[in-house]
């Protein structure tokens, strides 16, 4: 027989049946910590962090609430809110960063947002929404203008 009688599925080390919990990779799901020595205490596991994901979950309960008061929204049809909002945001997106290529500019500036939402939604939509967003950056401005003012 020889010595090497486990292969670690992680690493693929030949490792002696004693010595399995010292392999090279650490377990799925957990960073790797300290070796532990010959008899020693078991190694230090850090938890793994979640990785954060961007939602509008609360905006869109809060446009609900001015617009509904009395309405509630399910999990499901949050979900199909967020697609919807996050496919929007996409092809708005998607349309500035072309009208950028077109023009060689490499920033996008509210000029090429607006322009690519004048594009991208219909009609009176596209509308509404660029009076919102010149309402927004006003609004924006006047913190800005404010900030500047007291310092």
């Amino acid at each position: 027989k020889t010595d090497a009688a486990f292969v670690c599925s992680l690493c693929s080390v030949s490792l002696l049946p004693v010595r399995l919990r010292e392999c090279a990779m650490p377990p799925k799901g957990q960073k790797a910590g300290k070796m532990p020595e010959e008899g020693g205490a078991e190694p230090v596991v850090k938890k793994v962090k979640k990785k954060r994901t961007q939602s509008c979950t609360s905006q869109i309960y809060k446009v609900l609430k001015q617009v509904h008061p009395k309405m509630r929204i399910s999990k499901q049809a949050m979900s199909i809110m967020e697609s919807c909002v996050a496919d929007t945001f996409e092809r708005i997106a998607g349309e500035a960063g072309k009208l950028c290529r077109m023009t060689k500019k490499e920033t996008m500036t509210i000029r090429e947002i607006q322009s690519a939402v004048r594009l991208v939604l219909p009609g009176e939509l596209s509308k509404h929404a660029v009076s919102e967003g010149s309402k927004a950056i006003m609004t924006l401005k006047g913190f800005e203008g404010a900030a500047a003012a007291a310092s």
